[in-house]
């Protein structure tokens, strides 16, 4: 496989800096979504890089700083639980990429976006079901957003410990509907998602 065939065909297009975009938290129950965009060299060799869902927690933060080191450029865009709860959680990441992109030092001219919904951008792109695991830049985006937000769990665990943010992340785990019941909700808790709370 080409890791970077996507980035290749948008290099014969004409474009020159074209940025791979991936987003990490969308099912979560707590705490932001987070974005990536990553514009890599062309056949920049990263060893073990892949689809963040595929590499363990260490793998991923070991690969963190050899992205950011490697990337020609990189932006992180968040949207708050109170964004998803007012917009919803698709139009809310549709934000948190646009942020990515708008953060990225280097401007890039081209977005290849994980997925199948293309989010408003200032640049024309595609979107890449699996990209994550078929395109360089889409997979280094992917850890990068993962990495930033298990970090930001992690920080929110150390202030708030009853409700066990380093293990689940804030995804629906059993564990975490018990703290919520015990210790009712944070600003922190997307309300959007904890509607039927009292059904389960």
């Amino acid at each position: 496989m080409d890791w970077y065939a996507y980035e290749k065909r948008a290099g014969e297009q004409g474009f020159s800096a074209v940025c791979g975009i991936d987003e990490a938290g969308r099912g979560p129950l707590a705490g932001p979504v987070c974005a990536a965009a990553v514009i890599l060299p062309p056949d920049c060799d990263i060893p073990g890089l892949n689809d963040s869902k595929k590499l363990s927690e260490k793998k991923r933060e070991a690969l963190f700083p050899v992205i950011q080191e490697k990337a020609l450029a990189f932006g992180i865009g968040w949207a708050t639980a109170e964004e998803i709860d007012r917009v919803n959680i698709l139009q809310a990441t549709f934000l948190a990429m646009a942020r990515a992109v708008e953060a990225l030092p280097a401007p890039a001219d081209y977005a290849l976006v994980d997925g199948n919904r293309m989010p408003p951008l200032p640049i024309p792109g595609e979107t890449i079901v699996k990209g994550d695991a078929t395109s360089a830049s889409i997979a280094a985006a992917s850890i990068l957003a993962k990495v930033s937000r298990d970090r930001l769990l992690r920080r929110l665990d150390e202030e708030h410990p009853e409700y066990g943010f380093a293990k689940h992340k804030g995804y629906g785990t059993k564990a975490h509907y018990e703290a919520i019941r015990k210790y009712g909700l944070l600003p922190e808790h997307r309300r959007s998602f904890l509607k039927n709370l009292e059904a389960k």
